[in-house]
């Protein structure tokens, strides 16, 4: 298998049924390979990552794809989980991931961690699994899948908090196609990831349909706590 740098892509999450730092995500993307956001680049000014989140070495972009698809044939065929015995040091910093599986395209199913709760390899290894065979809004991918599926790999920086004034001046502090955002308010909670912003470019609508994804009414987003990040995701 190939793995090239390529142009920017896309991904999302989302939080309800899961646990807090645990969430699903609506993906689409195309099947170019090993992807770097823009965003990932060029967004060091407004956001912390643990060393390494956010630049990660070509080799280990395609290890870390490689340990997301033998977890993901090791879950969908019962066996144990693929654990590798001396991983990149990089992939020791605990940073928030995403593992997204495509079939023709599709998504498949999307699980990741938000925050950075564990080392980088071992988030991987959990999310490869849990977006086969825990994502609530597909059944479980079976064995005759996995010739079609495709993993993608987002990792993201750590989120920080984004003050506004106005939801005039939330707007336009936002910059699409690069910002990750997470709403919240009360027991609600819900992300896009920074792909999103390809299929909703406009920002309103954006922040409208993460306010309604949370379990919010669509101007929710108006007073609701906002954080940001940003993301570098690669693909097979």
């Amino acid at each position: 298998m190939k793995y090239r740098v390529a142009a920017p892509a896309l991904i999302v999450f989302i939080l309800g049924v899961l646990p807090m730092n645990v969430a699903d995500c609506n993906a689409s993307s195309d099947k170019t390979d090993v992807k770097i956001s823009n965003g990932a680049q060029a967004g060091a000014d407004h956001t912390t990552a643990g060393e390494g989140c956010n630049d990660l070495p070509q080799d280990v972009k395609v290890f870390l794809l490689k340990l997301a698809r033998q977890n993901l044939e090791a879950s969908v065929r019962g066996r144990p989980p693929v654990v590798p015995g001396n991983p990149p040091a990089i992939t020791m910093d605990s940073c928030g991931c995403f593992v997204t599986l495509t079939k023709h395209g599709r998504l498949r199913g999307c699980i990741g961690y938000i925050e950075g709760i564990k080392p980088l390899f071992e988030a991987v290894i959990d999310n490869a699994k849990n977006a086969a065979l825990a994502d609530p809004r597909f059944p479980q991918v079976t064995p005759a899948e996995l010739a079609d599926i495709e993993v993608e790999v987002s990792v993201l920086t750590r989120p920080e908090p984004l003050p506004y004034a106005s939801p005039q001046d939330l707007l336009n502090k936002l910059e699409p196609g690069k910002d990750g955002i997470i709403l919240s308010k009360g027991y609600h909670q819900s992300t896009f990831l920074p792909q999103v912003w390809d299929q909703l470019p406009d920002k309103v609508e954006f922040l409208e349909n993460l306010a309604v994804k949370g379990g919010l009414p669509a101007d929710g987003w108006k007073t609701a706590d906002v954080k940001r990040y940003r993301a570098v995701h690669f693909h097979e």
